[in-house]
């Protein structure tokens, strides 16, 4: 019977997470602010019910669908808003004498188009907008007598503009708002993506992304589209085992301001893989194979591996000419050729190899040693190779909830370096590409 090495504590350790940053240029088309802006202003807009104080009362409606459009004389910041208006104004003439009423009062009914134009930017996930009237069209231009004289009703009416000016931009400022508040639908698909994936059925692999902190640059307009390029601060793991829990919280996700974002995205992977997984996996391996030759031949019915002193013990629970289990050890490395975790300068144990010597020397020699240690592998950057193919799928026009969807690109996986655990060892992994989350159709 074989001596078992026994397990050994391996310091606490704290991974050295390094952040990912992925693309997230956000595209939301003009129109669907405006029918947005339609939906928040309907209705009466604007009304004046004291004439005492300026002889004149007005009430103002939204006549038909305000129109938004990008100006095209101005520079990518700047929306014009076309809105039609409806106007009912009161206009009084005339004075009070001795307590005698001697007011005469008109009442008139007007359509214009006022045009107003809007600077826009990035405020705490809203769009902010400052809103001025630039022009006001009355269609017609109805006349009144003023002591004696017949004049239009627009030259009595244009110097109250001021009186309902600051009103009318203001609720376009806040209809802005209040239609493009960016941070429920971009924490939302966010979330969707946050949600772990299958990658690979053999492995079980599953890709996890742990978002940290959300960076905008300031809003542009192009081409009838308001332009948000951001991104996302990140960690990347990939779990290789059951599904793992996504690591999301909307609460702690901090929007910051930064002037621009990288063109190309560089994704930091961590790779974990459980010894527990990985047994099952090189017990797989094992199975329906001999070894030996001759009457003397063994099968691999169980394998189980844990950490010792820097290195791998693999323990093989044999059936046939030998029974009982064999220990063998190595240090894990990764084959950049065959894209396979594989245990370097693997051997028996010291008890396991001598008392092989004595009773099973065939064994012990060097080409069944060959043999098992070429199942003593399983892959933990093939297993992303094969999941690019369904990451691809998963960034190809991916709709994770209505009205968003994920594009992007995967370049190639590039090793960095092993970690071992007291569970597990990591892969520490880079893979460049970029992401895109669109909104296209605000809801």
């Amino acid at each position: 019977m074989t001596l078992k090495p026994e397990p050994e504590e391996t310091a606490p350790l704290t991974l050295e997470h390094v952040p990912s940053f992925i693309n997230v240029p956000v595209s939301v088309k003009l129109k669907d602010i405006e029918n947005q802006i339609n939906v928040i202003l309907k209705g009466l807009i604007y009304e004046d019910k004291t004439i005492e104080d300026d002889d004149i009362e007005i009430k103002i409606w939204k006549e038909a669908p305000i129109m938004i459009q990008n100006d095209k004389m101005a520079s990518n910041n700047r929306i014009k808003t076309i809105f039609p208006l409806k106007a009912i104004i009161k206009y009084r003439i005339g004075t009070q004498t001795l307590g005698v009423n001697l007011y005469k009062t008109s009442e008139f009914n007007l359509n214009g188009v006022v045009t107003l134009i809007s600077d826009i930017g990035l405020s705490n996930w809203k769009l902010k907008s400052k809103t001025r009237i630039a022009d006001l069209e009355w269609k017609e231009s109805p006349s009144m007598v003023v002591y004696g004289k017949k004049l239009p009703v627009t030259y009595l009416v244009n110097p109250a503009i001021k009186i309902f000016k600051a009103d009318i931009e203001k609720s376009i400022d806040a209809a802005i708002e209040a239609s493009m508040d960016f941070k429920p639908n971009v924490l939302e698909a966010i979330e969707k993506l946050t949600v772990p994936f299958k990658m690979n059925d053999d492995y079980e692999s599953w890709l996890r992304i742990v978002p940290i902190e959300i960076y905008s640059t300031d809003a542009q307009l192009n081409k009838g589209k308001v332009l948000l390029q951001m991104g996302m601060k990140c960690y990347m793991e990939t779990v290789i085992g059951q599904q793992p829990e996504p690591k999301f919280d909307a609460k702690k996700i901090v929007l910051k301001p930064v002037s621009k974002m990288p063109n190309h995205v560089t994704s930091n992977i961590i790779a974990i893989s459980t010894y527990l997984d990985a047994s099952k996996i090189m017990t797989k391996n094992f199975s329906g194979q001999e070894f030996g030759s001759g009457s003397k031949k063994v099968t691999v019915k169980n394998v189980d591996i844990w950490h010792k002193q820097g290195k791998m013990v693999i323990a093989l629970d044999l059936q046939g000419s030998v029974n009982g289990t064999i220990y063998l050890e190595g240090v894990p490395l990764y084959n950049n050729v065959t894209k396979e975790l594989f245990f370097d300068n693997l051997d028996y144990v010291l008890d396991t190899k001598s008392k092989l010597l004595r009773t099973a020397n065939w064994l012990a020699k060097g080409l069944i040693l060959k043999r098992i240690q070429e199942n003593c592998r399983y892959s933990i950057q093939s297993n992303l190779d094969e999941g690019k193919q369904t990451m691809l799928n998963y960034l190809n026009n991916y709709s994770p909830m209505p009205g968003v969807f994920v594009n992007g690109t995967m370049e190639d996986i590039e090793f960095q370096r092993i970690q071992l655990t007291n569970n597990a060892i990591l892969a520490f992994l880079k893979v460049t590409g970029d992401i895109s989350v669109t909104v296209d159709g605000l809801k």
